[in-house]
């Protein structure tokens, strides 16, 4: 599905320096290498304050946090997503809402979003999946007229831009009040391990997100609030330095990817290719299919890695039906879009060192499996 041995030996002689340059200094927690691979996100992102921390749950986590979200708490999130956002809200005793998504885009719907409010609610978590924006303008017009929070999850989208109906763009995660990232290895700007960052604009909240995850010290031995333990070491912060200066050029060649997917796969029968929002670049995390209903899938993914060829269904489940989330607040016929499409979303392989004859073997294995 990614080949990061193939994407590091591109870039290995300054991966290998960066690394040696950490090690030779004796600096792994903290120093330069943290300090100029933040100042140059947050330069790319345009954004005043990006703090580093250990992986992209911890930074929802430290996010809610430092808004003062308290128990009882409702937070409204998609339903067909990963685990790790309605996670997050439920280790903070705060109460996770789901709701639908768009049934092109597979984003968090601003019309579900608008329904589900209560008195009770207190933030919006929009995931920017697969590598796309969620629709933030309505999103963020919502939120300031019930007077919420918005955080974005953008472990899926880094680099990505929305267009606002002004024309006006920025970068996904930089939108709401806090934007959150991951650094997993597989991630569009992946690290050699783990790690992850959170984004703000707001002064007074990149010194309480810093806070908080330094064990809620405002200096040393001073401990202000309740805060945890989330640190990017030195090593990945040296390495996802070197990396993003390659960030773009990753984009482009996932984009270049799914294109020549498009043309090569858009006369499917049995499947839809990708819809790409207009107000949002796509840089591809993932390639997801929609299959035809009806379509087998569990005989299509077996036909594929007899072929050699890995594919993955994100997700098999919408959160709803999880049992760790379950609740007599949901039903089914509740999330009629989100249960189709963990039913049918079926996604190829799709990276940066992605070769056209690796393609074309893709593409005539799906031809003749999917048809």
């Amino acid at each position: 599905m990614v080949d990061l041995i193939g994407q590091y030996q591109h870039i290995k002689s300054e991966i290998d320096s960066a690394i040696h340059t950490v090690i030779d200094t004796g600096r792994f927690i903290g120093g330069p290498a943290l300090e100029s691979f933040t100042k140059n996100l947050a330069a790319y992102l345009d954004v005043k304050h990006v703090v580093p921390c250990a992986n992209g749950t911890d930074a929802l986590q430290i996010a809610m946090m430092a808004l003062n979200l308290q128990p009882g708490d409702e937070v409204i999130t998609a339903d067909f997503t990963y685990a790790a956002t309605a996670e997050v809200i439920a280790l903070l005793r705060l109460t996770p809402v789901l709701v639908e998504v768009d049934p092109l885009t597979f984003n968090i719907s601003p019309e579900a979003i608008e329904k589900a409010i209560t008195s009770a609610t207190r933030a919006i978590v929009p995931v920017h999946l697969f590598g796309q924006c969620a629709d933030m303008a309505p999103i963020m017009e919502i939120a300031q007229r019930h007077h919420l929070y918005v955080i974005e999850d953008t472990a899926q989208a880094i680099g990505a831009y929305y267009t606002f109906p002004d024309g006006k763009k920025q970068r996904a995660g930089t939108i709401g009040q806090i934007g959150t990232t991951s650094f997993f290895p597989s991630k569009n700007l992946g690290c050699y391990g783990d790690g992850g960052a959170i984004f703000t604009n707001d002064d007074a909240l990149a010194k309480r997100l810093k806070m908080i995850a330094n064990h809620g010290q405002s200096s040393q031995y001073v401990f202000d609030d309740i805060g945890c333990n989330s640190r990017l070491d030195n090593l990945q912060a040296a390495i996802l330095d070197v990396k993003l200066k390659y960030l773009d050029k990753y984009c482009t060649a996932r984009q270049s990817a799914a294109a020549y997917y498009d043309e090569q796969l858009a006369s499917l029968q049995n499947a839809t290719i990708p819809v790409r929002a207009a107000n949002s670049t796509h840089v591809f995390h993932q390639y997801t299919l929609t299959l035809k209903p009806g379509t087998d899938r569990v005989a299509a993914r077996k036909a594929f890695e007899q072929r050699g060829i890995p594919t993955m269904v994100y997700y098999p489940s919408p959160m709803h039906r999880q049992n760790a989330y379950k609740s007599p607040r949901y039903s089914d016929a509740d999330f009629p879009i989100s249960i189709r499409l963990s039913e049918c979303v079926l996604s190829l392989p799709i990276h940066t060192e992605m070769t056209r004859d690796q393609q074309d073997y893709i593409i005539s294995a799906a031809k003749d499996i999917i048809q």
